[in-house]
């Protein structure tokens, strides 16, 4: 297998940066060069972000939907936004402690379902009612 190179790192930094609000862009640099999909940007510090994940945590439902279309890969962050409560429910059951993980920039699993709008209402309110779990929890 022949591996190809490295992307063109200010590429990428475009491609994620455009991801958080212009579908028009990433649709153009995703035409350009589709091995962007997966790509990730480290803002500094350790904190990756992919296209997908600046989508999911400005709540933009359309370019996160146009990304999985294409090959992106689908994490709980993305799902927690677009309302996807099999997928958040089965996670956090699998690993509570993905609840508290925190996404790109830090920003809170229950922040991106919040960014999802009415569509990810019934992601909202599981996290929320989970996070009064864990604070009742701790005040016995």
């Amino acid at each position: 297998m022949d591996k190809k190179p490295a992307l063109e790192i200010t590429l990428v930094q475009e491609f994620v940066s455009k991801s958080h609000a212009d579908l028009e862009a990433v649709q153009d640099l995703l035409a350009r060069e589709p091995a962007l999909i997966n790509s990730s940007w480290d803002w500094g510090g350790g904190d990756w972000e992919t296209g997908l994940g600046a989508a999911a945590h400005m709540g933009r439902r359309d370019i996160a939907l146009y990304l999985l279309k294409n090959g992106a890969r689908l994490d709980l962050f993305a799902a927690a936004m677009l309302g996807n409560l099999d997928v958040v429910r089965a996670t956090v059951e699998a690993y509570p402690d993905a609840m508290d993980i925190p996404g790109p920039h830090g920003i809170p699993l229950i922040a991106h379902a919040q960014a999802g709008g009415n569509e990810a209402m019934q992601v909202y309110e599981y996290l929320k009612s989970l996070s009064s779990q864990k604070t009742e929890a701790r005040t016995v």
